[in-house]
Parts: structure tokens; C-alpha cells; sequence
């Protein structure tokens, strides 16, 4: 057998027994409210016979939507026009029980009113009967209110727990966010830190640097005031020996030649102290002498 036509005998199969289920269930509702209140208690109530009903009503509408996608997928088209035809019977079928389920649910609201009555006519009128079932009622009204008493505890406890629940939640969310802004100042330190780290090494080079300037400029600045010291000494040496040349020229020219001759050879002897020698240059001796200086 093709597998498509499984699935629609499949889809038979579970309309025809979603469909049994749903018409017990409205009977069950067109039919609540006939016997007295307590025997109407130990049934299901007429809310949850509702809710059964209209599940029942869902699923036959889920089978007929199945149908409706199975039946173009059919081998042949024998197959194809049976399965459409079923469909629509299916259809009519679903919207009489929607109508069934309305008028059920009418009938049920009226047999409780008529029970009601009944029950008062009872309830009021003499006789045995009569004073069981105000006894009864008595009875019942005692538990009823003990147990409406225990609901309403077992409600205020559940309240309270539901606050709990709620603060709970609210704390464990607090407890998050503080973990978030946590983590979140540990990461900035992290990096503070290692710009921190940065700025610490940044300091020490400059500090290095600074003290390697100061050095470079000290030993320098010796250097410098050596070179003066020396260049000063070289000239003042050589200002000695010129002037020393200078007053023996004027000396031999004005004819005291002992008086040259004696500042020739001090100033002779002074270069070589010196270490200064002014070299013969063959000029004339009328030739005036100038001072650099």
C-alpha cells in the first residue's frame, strides 16, 4: 500500500474516534444538571466537559487540515476525489457539532435552573426529607467554609511565597549587575595599570636621558674651559715675547745696543721657557711692530 494512502486511513481512523469522544462529551453536557446537586458534583463540571468538547473540536479540525494536504498527494485520482469528498463531509459534520455543543450548553444552564428549584421547593417544604437535607446542607456549609478557610490560607502562603520568589529573582539580578560593574572596574584598572606601567618606564628614560645630559653638558663645559684656559695661556705667552721684542727694538734704536742686547736675550731665554719662538721673517728693523692685542 502506498504511503499516502496509510496516512489518510490513519487520518480515518483518528477522526472516527475524535469524533465518538466528542459527541459523548456533549451528550455528558446536554445532559448536565438533570440529577440533584450532590450527584451533579460528583461529576465533571460543566466547564471541564467545555474544554474537553472543544479540544475534541481542535483535533477533528487538525485531522480535516491533515486531509485536505493528503488528499492531492493520492496515486490516483479515484483516490483524490473520494478523499475531497470525505473532507467535505467532514467539514459538515464539524460544524453540527459545533451547533450540538451550543444547544447542549443552553440545555445544560437549563436543567440546573430547574434543578435549583427543585432543591429550594425541598429545602422550604416539611417532612423528613426536608430536614435531611437542610441537615445536610448544614453540615456541608461548616466544611465548605473550613475548606474555604484552608484555600485562603494555602493562598496567602502561596503569596508569600511568590514574593519571595520575586525578591529572590530580584537579588540574584542585583548580585549580576554588581558582578558586571565588578568586572567591568577590574578591566579598566588592568588597563590603568598598564598605562600606569607605560608612564613608570616613560619617567625612568627621561630621568636616564636627563642624567645623561647633564653629564654630556659637565664634561663639556670642562672640555670647553680647558680649551680656554688653553687658548688664554698660549696667548698670553706669546704677548710676553712680542713685547719683549717690541722694547728691545726701540731700545737698540734709540743706541743703548747693551740694553737690546740684554732684553734680546731675556726674551730669548723666555721663549725657550716658554716654549715660543718667533721666527725670522727677514723684515727691515725700521718696521714698527703692532700689538695685536
Amino acid at each position: 500500500m502506498d504511503k499516502m494512502v496509510e496516512e489518510v486511513e490513519k487520518t480515518k481512523k483518528e477522526w472516527d474516534e475524535a469524533y465518538s469522544k466528542t459527541q459523548q462529551h456533549i451528550k455528558e453536557i446536554q445532559e448536565y444538571g438533570n440529577s440533584t446537586m450532590e450527584e451533579t458534583k460528583n461529576k465533571n463540571s460543566l466547564p471541564r466537559l467545555n474544554g474537553l468538547a472543544q479540544d475534541g473540536l481542535a483535533l477533528l479540525n487538525s485531522l480535516q487540515f491533515n486531509l485536505d494536504l493528503l488528499a492531492p498527494q493520492l496515486p490516483t485520482g479515484d483516490e483524490v476525489q473520494s478523499a475531497k469528498a470525505l473532507l467535505k463531509t467532514w467539514r459538515s459534520q464539524s460544524r453540527s457539532l459545533r451547533m450540538n455543543l451550543r444547544n447542549a450548553n443552553l440545555q445544560a444552564k437549563d436543567n440546573m435552573r430547574k434543578t435549583a428549584q427543585k432543591e429550594v421547593k425541598l429545602l422550604l417544604g416539611g417532612g423528613e426529607e426536608s430536614t435531611v437535607r437542610r441537615r445536610n446542607l448544614q453540615t456541608k456549609a461548616g466544611m465548605t467554609s473550613a475548606a474555604e478557610s484552608i484555600t485562603e490560607s494555602l493562598r496567602h502562603t502561596r503569596q508569600l511565597m511568590v514574593q519571595e520568589v520575586e525578591r529572590s529573582t530580584n537579588t540574584l539580578m542585583t548580585f549580576e549587575e554588581s558582578t558586571g560593574v565588578l568586572k567591568k572596574a577590574e578591566s579598566e584598572y588592568k588597563g590603568h595599570r598598564s598605562l600606569l606601567s607605560r608612564t613608570r618606564n616613560l619617567l625612568s628614560t627621561m630621568q636616564r636621558h636627563d642624567v645623561i645630559d647633564r653629564i654630556v653638558l659637565v664634561v663639556g663645559f670642562i672640555f670647553f674651559s680647558c680649551a680656554v684656559l688653553y687658548v688664554v695661556s698660549k696667548r698670553i705667552g706669546i704677548l710676553k715675547l712680542q713685547r719683549t721684542i717690541t722694547t728691545a727694538i726701540k731700545a737698540g734704536m734709540a743706541g743703548k745696543p747693551e740694553l737690546a742686547r740684554k732684553a734680546v736675550e731675556e726674551g730669548i731665554n723666555q721663549g725657550r721657557f716658554d716654549g715660543n719662538v718667533v721666527p725670522d721673517k727677514g723684515l727691515p728693523l725700521q718696521q714698527p711692530m703692532r700689538d695685536e692685542l
